[in-house]
């Protein structure tokens, strides 16, 4: 047991030993436990010098160590679900001296990657996708008679999500050759672990009583009612003692709960059950942050850990500096102080109450408070009818969740044209957690929905102000805001309603006017005081400020469009389209996220590859200038 994080690199023996499973399973299984141990050693050094995900790795070292024990890994397909928890699986997978550029610019996803490795078989970062994906997997191998095993790895809180009972109902349906394993790490499904179900456990899983109950169902089945008695008596018996009817009903063969951090007993009740034939499901319980005391008290605070610096020298208090306000702050202290006010409101998040800001909202106002765990689609139908009954719903949702929502945000809200408001947090970059988690599409799948209205603010109090607006916009709104903290403006705590499609001009220049949709305004700031630009804060993306528009193109030779979004069917696109339908013809720049998608770096890193810094919008400008004027750009200068 931890208390601390090594500072110096451990001494693991039987870990340097391994670069792929193949070495791994030439281990005595009596060496697994000390095996685990040197690798739970490893992850606290090496996520201590890196940062990143921490806690559920922990919590799967056991586990991880057992199925590449077990399987045939890569032949065999190993499916994780989300990714959070493969730490210790890219470390026996080739890539631990490589662990320690997770997450950084060019070095290792912090989630499995199909191009970063063969034993990363499925792409993740979403929720609840390793049971289809096993499935399909176990298909593929049936119709091509590859004898491959298919297993995924699910948590208990990724199987809240509908698509996770889609996957097993339809696994039950083809009685495909597949292995779920249920990693239970927060007791949300069963408290049942006692002497009593520890004992039975053990049995289901004994070879010889799966012999036993296939030989008795050859026999009785030639007799349906002694068949059916039998089978209702196992499924009484096994109802009483473990939490696995729901899941024997829909057509699985269960056992556990067991053990997760017991090595033998993992690779005993693993081997045999990849010998059953069918749909198998194996519950274990396992501690999340296993192994590092404060993650073991605290899940939750340690999910992810930041980098810790070694002899950091303490800062000088002789200056003190207000830290800067995260945007999901920003947005947590309005919905508390909006929720004082009507006790209307109903906050609703999609297990995003921590990363939302939405803890202190919880606290003080539980009656208004829903998670729906993961279940994005049901978090907007269920603010659909709340709005049908006239109470006043805020759903708080990371930009890239709300893709998953997609059909009930336009079927269930805007076509009704229901008043509910999106709070719409990590639009754009968000840096480390890389592409499976940016915000890039979310202007551009929302602009195209009918009575919805969509803001971008700027800054820390734009928020605010918008999140105001838009909660008293009678039909769907949507804001959008960045991950992070934003510049330190002061915000103002007596809310004003800023009107509906009307900006701001922000700087007055020459020649080029920048039209900017969002938190990218300081550098599109920083380019116009070099090159004496006007700049405008457009703050809604739908529907547009008409007016400002064909004012600044008729005073301006040339717009420049700014938002950190995709550039196909992004705010560009949007002023394009209302130019050419109003018969305006001038000379357009769209500065947005190039076509592609960008790896995991550092957010500014990020902006710089997609030419979204001050630099590269000054150089975007000047070479368009360049093209359309051969001559040399006409920019008149400070």
């Amino acid at each position: 047991m931890f208390d601390e994080i090594p500072i110096e690199r451990p001494a693991t023996p039987l870990l340097d030993a391994i670069d792929e499973p193949a070495d791994l399973r030439e281990l005595d299984e009596k060496q697994l436990p000390q095996l685990a141990e040197e690798l739970r050693a490893f992850l606290l050094y090496s996520v201590g010098r890196t940062g990143g995900h921490f806690g559920a790795g922990l919590g799967v070292v056991e586990l991880t160590i057992a199925l590449h024990y077990v399987m045939n890994t890569p032949e065999d397909r190993l499916v994780w679900d989300v990714g959070h928890q493969t730490y210790p699986h890219k470390i026996l997978t080739g890539r631990r001296e490589a662990l320690h550029s997770i997450r950084q610019l060019n070095g290792l996803s912090g989630f499995p990657k199909r191009s970063e490795s063969e034993y990363d078989t499925f792409g993740v970062g979403h929720s609840s996708t390793s049971i289809g994906a096993a499935l399909g997997m176990a298909l593929a191998s049936e119709l091509t008679d590859a004898q491959r095993k298919s297993v995924a790895v699910i948590g208990d809180g990724a199987m809240t999500a509908g698509m996770a009972f889609e996957a097993l109902n339809h696994a039950a349906h083809t009685g495909s050759d597949m292995l779920v394993i249920l990693n239970d790490n927060n007791m949300s499904i069963s408290k049942n672990v006692g002497g009593l179900a520890n004992y039975f456990s053990k049995v289901w899983a004994s070879k010889t009583y799966t012999a036993l109950r296939e030989g008795s169902k050859r026999v009785l089945t030639k007799i349906p009612q002694a068949w059916e008695l039998a089978r209702k008596t196992e499924e009484h018996v096994k109802g009483m003692l473990s939490p696995g009817t729901l899941f024997e009903e829909l057509g699985f063969y269960y056992v556990g709960p067991i053990d997760g951090h017991d090595t033998d007993r993992l690779v005993h009740d693993i081997r045999n059950m990849l010998e059953i034939k069918g749909p198998k499901l194996l519950h274990i319980i396992t501690c999340k942050g296993k192994g590092y005391t404060p993650a073991e008290e605290d899940p939750v605070g340690y999910h992810a850990l930041n980098k810790i610096e070694p002899n950091k020298p303490e800062p000088i208090p002789s200056v003190s500096v207000k830290p800067k306000p995260k945007y999901q702050d920003v947005f947590g202290q309005w919905l508390c102080d909006m929720a004082a006010e009507d006790p209307t409101l109903i906050g609703i998040t999609p297990a995003m109450c921590e990363g939302s800001g939405m803890v202190a909202f919880a606290n003080r106002f539980p009656d208004q408070f829903h998670d729906v765990a993961i279940a994005e689609q049901h978090a907007v139908t269920l603010a659909g009818g709340l709005a049908c009954e006239e109470l006043k719903p805020v759903v708080a949702i990371y930009s890239t969740f709300l893709q998953r929502a997609y059909d009930q945000l336009v079927h269930d809200i805007a076509l009704q044209n229901l008043d509910v408001t999106f709070a719409i947090d990590r639009a754009g970059l968000v840096g480390e957690d890389g592409p499976t988690h940016a915000g890039s599409f979310d202007i551009s799948f929302l602009r195209c929905i009918p009575r919805l209205v969509l803001a971008a603010p700027s800054d820390e109090n734009e928020c605010r102000q918008l999140l105001f607006s838009a909660y008293h916009y009678p039909g769907p709104a949507a804001v959008r805001y960045p991950r992070g903290s934003g510049t330190g403006v002061e915000i103002q705590q007596q809310d004003q309603k800023m009107p509906v499609g009307e900006g701001r001009l922000v700087r007055k220049g020459k020649n080029i006017c920048i039209l900017n949709f969002g938190v990218l305004l300081p550098e599109a700031m920083t380019v116009a005081e070099k090159l004496n630009l006007t700049v405008c804060d457009m703050r809604w993306v739908k529907p547009l400020d008409d007016k400002l528009l064909f004012e600044q193109a008729a005073r301006h030779d040339y717009l420049v469009t700014l938002e950190e979004n995709a550039l196909a069917g992004g705010a560009g696109a949007g002023v394009m389209e209302l130019l050419a339908t109003s018969g305006i013809t001038k000379p357009l720049l769209p500065l947005a996220l190039p076509d592609l998608y960008y790896d995991h770096g550092k957010r500014s890193e990020l902006l710089t590859m997609a030419g979204l810094d001050s630099t590269g919008i000054e150089q975007s400008i000047t070479n368009w200038l360049e093209q359309l004027q051969p001559q040399g750009p006409q920019v008149s200068r400070l």
